[in-house]
């Protein structure tokens, strides 16, 4: 019996005191971020533009490994369940806290279960039509679309994305009805779109513009307050007169709740260097982005004003059915 009890003293010494060590040695292997969408997707595009610095920051190596489906709640499972030692990340962004009011019997809890790093940048999402579209501005696609209530098709990142709730609060707004398809990233529906086989959707800026620049699609408006520097010609939801379509994407990295804060903090530390150099800068304004860093404190806060917010949009979605 004393021999147990002695090592069990000996285990709560020196077990924290292991810990410690982990920690200021942290990173001593390779670090995984998770995202939850395809290749080609904003939250892809700019995990994979963060990570390739991080792994210079680090001299670590930081692998992306997509997780696409449903609506992003596959990775974000994954994620949930993973040892908290900072090695295993997930990118998320605003369609993280709508999920909840999406899928009724999810396996963790997006307050509880997670703690935010740090957010990445802030980024429009834009309206587009197929570029053989007959409306031309975002009048003659709302005036269309009231005239023929529920038949025309738009696209998503997949149900609960924010591609999804954008278009919900979009369409809210607009008094619009129309068919919704869930596809798994932004890759899938620009595809959909530029065939025709869907009429619209809205897709985060950083993953259109390719395909708005090469013709293939044609852009309406832009869901923010103000235009964007990356199509500077397009106007902004507000001034196509939707003021209330507003929405704001955001795209950061969180980690499982019970993260050490040193390696949560080191992560926002680098991060924010990583974002603040104007070599980054002049990347995020050339795919439509803009920086936005916060603590991680301030961000576990932004997540459960977000959550409130989508949750009253989700409302109103239920309502219209």
């Amino acid at each position: 019996m004393k021999i147990k009890t002695y090592i069990g003293l000996f285990l709560l010494f020196f077990l924290p005191l292991s810990q410690a060590q982990n920690t200021t040695q942290y990173p001593s292997r390779p670090i995984k971020l998770i995202v939850p969408f395809s290749p080609g997707s904003a939250s892809d595009i700019l995990a994979r533009t963060i990570g390739e610095r991080l792994q210079n920051s680090f001299n670590q190596a930081v692998i992306i490994e997509n997780r696409p489906g449903a609506g992003g709640t596959i990775a974000s499972a994954q994620v949930a369940k993973t040892e908290a030692d900072g090695y295993t990340l997930l990118v998320v962004s605003a369609g993280h806290v709508v999920n909840p009011s999406m899928y009724k019997n999810l396996s963790y809890d997006t307050l509880k279960d997670f703690r935010g790093v740090i957010p990445f940048a802030s980024l429009p999402s834009v309206l587009v039509v197929p570029s053989a579209s007959n409306f031309k501005n975002v009048n003659e696609f709302v005036d269309f679309a009231r005239n023929h209530s529920g038949e025309l098709i738009y696209v998503s990142g997949g149900v609960g994305s924010a591609s999804h709730m954008n278009a919900e609060k979009f369409a809210v707004n607009a008094k619009i009805k129309a068919l919704h398809v869930p596809l798994k990233g932004a890759s899938d529906m620009a595809i959909e779109i530029a065939s025709g086989r869907a009429q619209f959707g809205f897709m985060p800026l950083i993953a259109a513009l390719p395909m708005i620049k090469d013709g293939k699609l044609r852009p309406l408006a832009v869901s923010s307050d103000v235009r964007s520097s990356a199509l500077p010609d397009i106007p902004s939801i507000s001034e196509a007169g939707q003021a209330g379509g507003v929405f704001n994407f955001w795209i950061g990295l969180i980690a499982p709740s019970k993260t050490p804060n040193q390696i949560v903090q080191r992560l926002n530390s680098e991060i924010t260097k990583i974002v603040q150099t104007p070599e980054m800068k002049e990347r995020f304004v050339k795919l439509g982005a803009e920086s936005f860093v916060i603590s991680p404190e301030q961000f576990d806060r932004f997540i459960e004003a977000e959550y409130k917010t989508m949750s009253n949009i989700m409302s109103q979605v239920e309502e219209r059915k």
